[in-house]
């Protein structure tokens, strides 16, 4: 990595914490604990307002104004390539906040980066195979910020239906599979539903609240063999 492009992203390093040790930004930028200690004074030294000591950590001060956009050309690549995955797979909604998103990154970026964004070999084509969805995604997005309950009747693998009253907690993508997961009135416990199971769905007024034991910060603290 060039020292410029190391010099910029301690910088925005610094941005997004209060303190941050030496040890932590030299952890993260994959260099020696004393290139640190020299890029940090040799960004003092340019005015750059950072303050603090080795072996207590750094912050940066207000006063400092830099473009509000910059990616290294692989970044860019990789934030092209997750939005044309969700304007591909996602619901209607999402796929245009995509390409919306998309857009002002382009009106953003710098020239160089403008022409290497409209020439990468990357893609996520449409025309492809997915199980068809009943279930509007939006609605259920919407019903996650919300904190609304929803009533669906659910398919399972052998067929089976049942009514199950849902308080939604994440949507999830693996694959070629959308999937619900939600505290589940019914088994009382958390549980994980394929979308293209769901028959039907009931989007309620009925708000729940975030009750500890039926959060997802619950279930995501169970070891991973228990969620």
């Amino acid at each position: 990595m060039r020292r410029a492009n190391r010099l910029f992203d301690i910088v925005q390093i610094l941005r997004r914490s209060q303190t941050v040790r030496a040890k932590d930004i030299a952890e993260e930028l994959e260099v020696s604990e004393r290139t640190i200690y020299r890029d940090i004074s040799a960004l003092i030294a340019s005015g750059v307002p950072v303050e603090g000591e080795a072996g207590v950590g750094y912050i940066l001060r207000e006063g400092l104004d830099l473009p509000p956009l910059m990616f290294y050309e692989e970044e860019l690549e990789a934030i092209v390539l997750g939005a044309r995955i969700v304007e591909s797979w996602a619901d209607h909604g999402l796929a245009q906040a995509a390409t919306r998103a998309l857009r002002k990154i382009e009106g953003a970026i710098p020239e160089h980066l403008r022409e290497h964004m409209s020439n990468l070999a990357v893609d996520a084509p449409a025309n492809h195979w997915a199980e068809p969805i009943k279930v509007h995604r939006g609605t259920l997005r919407r019903c996650i910020h919300e904190k609304r309950k929803v009533r669906v009747t659910y398919r399972s693998k052998s067929g089976e239906h049942s009514q199950r009253m849902l308080r939604p907690l994440l949507l999830s993508f693996f694959g070629s599979i959308w999937n619900l997961t939600a505290w589940c009135e019914l088994r009382e416990d958390f549980r994980t539903f394929r979308l293209d199971w769901l028959e039907e769905a009931d989007y309620l007024d009925d708000q729940f609240e975030d009750e500890p034991g039926k959060r997802l910060a619950d279930l995501m603290a169970r070891p991973a063999d228990q969620r």
